[in-house]
């Protein structure tokens, strides 16, 4: 072999090795400004669906190296994933929090109104007391609303779980009735529940029972002295119609949909006790058990709530 066809190998070789090279290195420079441009669309927080390949990122070609961008897809999904589940609880918490100080306002300016009234050194024993007697009450409805509220909160959010099964209706009508039974035994109201055979319904018993338990609260605060509320059964197909009726102010059609949601007060009963949070719950604990609350009213003519629950098959 001439020195002259050594040099033309040699010369053929290493203008291979130079390609090679540089087809390499555009390879991988390609690589990486896709991995580069796939960071920046996290960062910017422009990855619309469907806007390039999969979930917004730019497509890769099967190839092993694909696998590193298959990796860092998933990373930088399920990043994405918490960073919006995080703004959601934060954005739940600031909301929860302005419910709670909007709220709490009332009763809180009412409590240090009478504190400072109970300073003064000249107030009678008896002036004492009663100022003492409100300010608990005003503790009280603080702290009841404060419970309810953070109740709803995890009823919203999942973070309360209840079980709910098919159970005999009537003890959980009984609770409910009994827990109501003083205050309207205290206004002169009266409680009847019409006879009924005992059947199986899907519900829980504790909480369908508190659901029940706020919609006679609220029949009795809005029923004249000396009236009656009626609560009677009327089994359907699917389920079964468990009907609070009362003889109270009554509801305006227009107000229908808005007494169930949170902190809602018709405008007759802005002036009374309460938080308007009642039937909030009501529905929030019915639709967990599958079931569902309509009303049907009319202004002066009382209110009829009725609740839904699902029949055992």
């Amino acid at each position: 072999m001439t020195a002259q066809r050594m040099i033309l190998i040699l010369t053929v070789c290493l203008i291979v090795c130079m390609a090679a090279l540089i087809l390499g290195a555009a390879y991988f420079l390609r690589q990486w400004n896709r991995l580069d441009q796939i960071l920046d669309n996290f960062r910017q927080g422009d990855l619309d669906e469907g806007s390039e390949g999969e979930d917004g990122y730019p497509d890769v070609l099967e190839t092993r190296e694909s696998r590193v961008v298959s990796q860092l897809r998933q990373i930088l999904s399920a990043a994405r994933f918490q960073k919006r589940q995080a703004a959601g609880e934060r954005d739940q918490v600031m909301a929860l929090i302005s419910d709670l100080s909007h709220q709490l306002k009332t009763p809180l300016a009412n409590i240090i109104m009478n504190t400072e009234l109970l300073q003064d050194p000249g107030l009678g024993e008896e002036q004492r007391l009663e100022f003492l007697k409100r300010t608990r009450s005003q503790a009280d409805k603080m702290q009841w609303l404060m419970a309810d509220l953070l109740k709803a909160s995890r009823l919203e959010n999942g973070m309360i779980q209840f079980e709910a099964g098919y159970a005999g209706i009537k003890e959980t009508i009984a609770r409910a009735v009994s827990s109501v039974y003083g205050q309207a035994s205290s206004r002169g109201i009266e409680l009847i529940v019409e006879e009924f055979p005992d059947v199986r319904l899907f519900h829980n018993p504790k909480w369908t029972a508190e659901a029940m338990s706020n919609i006679l609260e609220n029949a009795v605060k809005y029923s004249p002295p000396g009236s009656c509320i009626r609560l009677s059964l009327v089994r359907l197909d699917l389920y079964t119609k468990i009907q609070i009726q009362d003889e109270g102010i009554g509801i305006p059609e227009s107000e229908f949909n808005r007494i169930f949601r949170r902190f809602y007060r018709g405008k007759e009963v802005e002036q009374q006790e309460g938080s308007g949070l009642g039937l909030y719950l009501a529905q929030l604990i019915l639709n967990c058990e599958k079931g569902y609350i309509t009303v049907s009213s009319r202004v002066g003519g009382g209110s009829c709530f009725s609740l839904f629950l699902l029949n055992e098959i």
